[in-house]
Formats: C-alpha cells, structure tokens, sequence
C-alpha cells in the first residue's frame, strides 16, 4: 500500500483511494473543526502505521453472510452502543454487551429457525453526527459533544475542543475491545453450553429472562442429545462477532484504508462493516466518495427525506457490479411513517434487480425529549417500527433482512416502556449514555422474542 504524512492516495492496481485534500474538497458533512493542522498531520501518519484492526479475509466472510441475509437466507443482528466511550472499554462492559447480542441471537435462531449474523456496533462506535455545532448551558455556549474521537463530554472549553489525538485513542480502545471479544469467543464464553450463565443477575427475574431460561433448557436437552449420540460440531463452540461502525470521520478512515495483499483492493481495516449516516448520504459528497472504493460490505442509512430515486443513485454509486453482500440498506422512518415510505424503497429497488439487504433501524426515528429532560425513546414505539418494517416486506414478498438496534448490556433507564412499566419519572435513575437513548438488558431480550414471532411468520 502507499500512503504517506500527508495523506496522499492510496494506490494499487490501478484503483486509486482519493486523498484526503480531495475528499475535504468535494464536501465533507460533519467533521471535526481542528484547530492545528500539525496536530492532524501527526496523528495521521500514526494511524497509517499502525496494525489492521480487522482483516479483509474476515470482511469478505462477513459479506458472504450479508449475502445470505439479501437472498432471505438469514436475519443481521447489530446492535450495541449509540456512541462508545473509552471510559467504557472494560473488560465486564465489553462482556456485557457481547452476552446481549449472543442472548438475542439464541432466541432469534432458536424461536425462528433462522441464522443470524451479529454485528457489534463496537470497536469504533466512538464519533457521532450532531443537528447542531454549538450546545448551550446557563447561558455558556460551547462546541457539541461529538463523541470521544472529536472531544470530550465534560461541559468545558478545554473538554469541547477537537482534539486529533483523540483518533489515536480510538484506535487503541478499539484495537482493546477487539482483543477482549475475540478472547471472549474463542476462549468458551460463546459456547452454547453457556446459555444458562449469560442470563444472570437482574434478567433472570424478569418476564423476557424467564421465558429465555425455557429457550435455554430446551437447548440444554437438545445439546445433550446431540451429545449422546456423537453429534459435536464447532458451532456449538464459538460464534462469529463482527464490529460495525458509522463511518464518520475522514482521517480515521481514510489512513485506515490498506490495498489487501490477497486481491490488491482496499480495505477500510478499522472495522469488518461501516455505515454512512443519514446525515453524510449526499451522493456527490465525501463519505459516498470515499466508501465507493472500499470492498468491505457496507451500510447506508435511509430516513423519511429519501426518494426511490435516492435510493437507486446510492445503489449505482456504491455497488456498481451489484455485488450480493455488499450493500445494506438501514431504513429508520420512524413509527409513523415506516408503514408509507418504506413501500416505494422497496418496490423500485427491487424492480431494478438490486441486491440490497434491507434492515431496519427503530431507534432514531422515535427519539422525543421528556418532560424531565432527557432525550428518550418509547419501546412501543420501537416494536411498532419493526412490525411495520416486518407488515411492509411481507405486503411486497421481500424480505425483512435484520435490526439495527441501540442496546446496552447494563441495566441502565433511558428508554421508557416495556414490560418493565419504566416511565418517565424513572428516567434519571440509571441514565448513563452520553449521547441517544439504549434499549437496556431486559429490553432488548423482550424484543428478541418479539421479533421471534414477526420472523417466524415473515
């Protein structure tokens, strides 16, 4: 691969990765404002030196699965933090999260008869778009939190300021988590075995945990079984755990970009699946320019203010060979208004012959700030979005491809509902995200089963 200080091409076989002057130039939608260029230039070439987070041969298995997904062949789980922060990379939170997705993968798989693909919003979930630049407190204007790769969260002038070595830092924490999933899979965590152990402390109690012991001990028999007459396979050991994250700021993913020494093509290696937000789709801009060149599978976020012809557009831009895998559509329309626009996506893509996974994303679309204060998300809200999601493909017979969901592992109150009757007062007992409201434990195990039931009748 060549790379260089000050962020020229990379080029190999004649596919040529615009350089970062380029991209900037065409139009680059919600990027850090750094106040010392040197300072940029530095942690750059850092980046560019250091080791692949994830490597090509795992983004084209992950693509091949994805593929599998578009053909209705399988259902993408991702879910995980809206914005993780380093403070955040231990060894339990990191399990934590892990043990949700492996819990909601067993009850999709096991109540569906369907496989499903997990896909960690992990390992360098760390920038977040922003609707405003400027964030104001008792009269203090100060630049927006933009997640821990731009700034801090703390309300200071010193916090707020975009700081580039802040990337590094993003590199290292998430070059950490990968460590610790990957110890976690490999090393029994993720064996089926270990059904019962991932339902502990708070869950078991709960309604959802209750009726997954029942998923469990019907899977302990049938393990038994399988035992008994000779049947091991290493699926029943390990799973695979991909990272995703939305591909956000430049530098990060422009000086992690490597041409793969198997096929000469590049590869962003900062994570197995990255994303364009509905903030940076624009199809002439920077992050569509920059993605197009890339051969991981990759995501595209599609609100209420996309057309067909959006659609389309995006399709032609970034998946011109119609390549199976590559490309994800991630629809989040809001519940009132999934059952209207999704319709029109599907049937002119479609009708086009593009191959697309279609997923749904309930949470941003259901974002409202309660009477307390807090930014927060109603869980009937979230289930009415993926049963209009699920009512709309089964409407056109396409299919409902996976979920894109905000979750944590912990036991937080940032989502209002479920069967856990949280409201609004409750908010503030364990409101801990920096940035969108999570689905908590329980939550996220009651819409596994939910969905369960939407996919076994898709």
């Amino acid at each position: 691969m060549t790379a260089h200080r000050d962020g020229s091409s990379v080029a190999s076989s004649g596919t040529t990765v615009p350089d970062l002057a380029a991209l900037h130039a065409i139009g680059a939608a919600q990027q850090p404002t750094y106040p010392d260029t040197a300072a940029v230039d530095a942690a750059v070439a850092r980046l560019r030196t250091q080791p692949p987070l994830v490597f090509a041969g795992e983004c084209d298995d992950l693509k091949t699965k994805i593929g599998a997904v578009a053909r209705g062949e399988a259902f993408l789980l991702q879910g995980g933090d809206c914005a993780e922060t380093f403070a955040g990379v231990t060894a339990d939170n990191v399990r934590n999260k892990l043990r949700v997705l492996l819990q909601m993968a067993v009850v999709l798989t096991y109540a569906a008869s369907v496989p499903v693909v997990k896909l960690g919003r992990i390992a360098g979930q760390y920038a977040k778009p922003r609707s405003s630049d400027l964030e104001t407190r008792e009269g203090v204007t100060l630049p927006a939190y933009r997640g821990d790769a731009v700034n801090g969260f703390e309300f200071s002038e010193a916090s707020r300021v975009h700081d580039p070595q802040r990337l590094v830092d993003v590199y290292n924490a998430s070059a950490a988590t990968l460590n610790l999933v990957r110890a976690f899979v490999t090393g029994g965590y993720a064996d089926l075995r270990q059904v019962h152990t991932w339902n502990t402390d708070f869950v078991r109690e709960s309604v959802a945990g209750q009726r997954y012991e029942a998923v469990a001990n019907d899977i302990t028999r049938a393990l038994t079984f399988m035992k008994a007459i000779g049947a091991d396979p290493d699926e029943f050991h390990r799973v695979d755990v991909h990272s995703s994250h939305e591909a956000l700021v430049l530098e990060y993913e422009h000086a992690l970009t490597r041409i793969d020494s198997r096929t000469q093509a590049p590869y962003d290696v900062s994570g197995h699946f990255v994303w364009i937000g509905e903030r940076t789709r624009q199809l002439d801009g920077a992050h569509v320019e920059l993605l197009r060149h890339i051969r991981n599978p990759i995501g595209v976020k599609l609100g209420p203010s996309a057309t067909p012809d959006d659609a389309l557009a995006l399709a032609g831009r970034l998946n011109p060979d119609n390549e199976p895998g590559r490309l994800t559509f991630i629809t989040r329309f809001g519940a009132g208004r999934i059952r209207d626009g999704l319709p029109p996506l599907i049937d002119k893509v479609t009708a086009a012959g593009v191959e697309v996974a279609w997923v749904c994303d309930p949470m941003h679309g259901n974002t409202f700030e309660a009477s307390s204060g807090y930014k927060t998300r109603r869980f009937d809200d979230v289930i009415d979005e993926v049963q209009g999601f699920f009512d709309v493909h089964r409407s056109l017979g396409s299919w409902p491809g996976g979920l894109h969901v905000e979750l944590t592992g912990d036991d937080v109150t940032e989502c209002v509902g479920g069967a856990e009757l949280l409201d609004e007062a409750g908010l503030g007992d364990r409101y801990e995200s920096v940035c969108d409201p999570r689905l908590n434990r329980v939550q996220s195990l009651e819409l596994a089963f939910l969905v369960a039931e939407m996919l076994r009748s898709a």
